[in-house]
């Protein structure tokens, strides 16, 4: 059953592929999107108008929805110094309200007509350098682990600015995106196995863990 409205929608954001000169060669990359108005379809993995430059390593069913926090967009403002709009790093739902990295994996958004499952955190990558007109940006945003959330569509349905966002019960297992983001920088070997054991928790992220807790458990 869902809690009290937890957050809101501020924007929707869409972008197609693009291709950008960056050192001296062509990348094609979709991380520019744009704000856009009214209702917009969300259907099994991706948005109306919306797209990916790379699937190897963005989108898919586990990857079908990126949000950011307007609060963090407000604290890379004033750590920039400019102001940094929605949409800058590539998100599709600008969201108030709501601390991503609190969030628990598996937990479910009602959000319009649609339902969302929060599924893992961002691994940032080049082209976020290139968005942003700084190729070290990307280890700043890193560091500065507000990271945002990759949601999987559960189901279709559409969204629009202003809607309200509802949250499921969070999963028993507790395990939130801000833990899968110190269990990549620190190896923690309590929480590599927390992901691990985890089935909400996506393919790649449980086969990363396994791999990690072998390592350490190799001798010499």
């Amino acid at each position: 059953m869902a809690r009290s409205i937890e957050g809101a929608l501020v924007s929707v954001n869409v972008g197609e592929p693009r291709d950008v000169e960056w050192f001296g060669r062509t990348v094609t990359t979709a991380i520019w999107k744009l704000p856009v108005g009214g209702r917009v379809a969300v259907r099994g993995v991706n948005l109306a108008g919306d797209g990916q430059a790379d699937l190897r390593v963005h989108g898919g069913p586990d990857k079908a929805v990126y949000a950011y926090s307007i609060d963090d967009y407000r604290w890379w403002s004033a750590e920039l110094g400019r102001t940094v709009e929605p949409g800058t790093f590539g998100e599709n739902l600008t969201v108030a309200g709501i601390d991503l990295m609190a969030c628990v994996i598996g937990e479910r958004w009602t959000v319009g007509t649609t339902v969302l499952e929060v599924a893992q955190p961002r691994q940032p990558c080049f082209k976020l350098g290139i968005r942003m007109g700084d190729a070290g940006f990307v280890d700043r945003f890193d560091v500065a682990d507000r990271l945002g959330a990759y949601l999987r569509i559960v189901a279709d349905g559409d969204v629009g600015a202003g809607d309200s966002i509802a949250i499921a019960g969070p999963p028993a297992h507790g395990l939130r995106i801000a833990d899968i983001s110190e269990a990549h920088r620190s190896g923690d070997p309590d929480l590599l196995v927390r992901l691990r054991d985890t089935p909400d928790v996506p393919h790649g992220w449980r086969d990363w863990a396994t791999r990690a807790i072998n390592r350490t458990a190799a001798p010499g």
